[in-house]
């Protein structure tokens, strides 16, 4: 990946809106040769999705909250169910197995507080492997990007 690359992927995480002649012209490449270089960067895997960024709050998903859980049973498969179980919930953005004293974090998105309660019933409290589980809600947020250093 060259300086050129680096560029189109910066301009396209701020904004992936812009047509390829625009992108081509802010790095100094014909559309065409800008174009072939967005095909290779989707066809090797860098470019992995282009998506809308929603405003959750405008979107009727303004609560925020972590959730760190911790398992009984450790094992791939015991951990994998839960993480599938957890992913197919609506209000669960992002699930992740971590290292530490808690085995999985989720990030929600939620309409209310009911909307947790009922979640916290079909996942916590029914779900035979989760020892505990501990939430924060987000008050305020100092920085969230969605952008990566290239």
């Amino acid at each position: 990946m060259d300086r050129i690359d680096k560029k189109l992927l910066n301009l396209l995480q701020r904004d992936a809106s812009r047509t390829n002649v625009e992108l081509a012209d802010e790095v100094g490449l014909s559309p065409s040769s800008c174009l072939r270089r967005m095909q290779r960067l989707t066809k090797t895997g860098v470019i992995d999705r282009i998506v809308a960024i929603l405003n959750p709050a405008k979107a009727g998903r303004s609560i925020k909250a972590f959730v760190s859980v911790e398992m009984k049973l450790h094992t791939e498969q015991h951990m994998r169910r839960f993480m599938d179980i957890a992913a197919a919930e609506e209000a669960v953005s992002n699930v992740y197995a971590v290292t530490g004293q808690t085995d999985v974090v989720l990030m929600l998105r939620l309409r209310d507080m009911e909307e947790f309660d009922a979640l916290c019933d079909r996942l916590f409290r029914d779900h035979s492997n989760v020892a505990r589980f501990y939430t924060m809600m987000v008050i305020r947020t100092g920085k969230e990007e969605t952008a990566i250093a290239v």
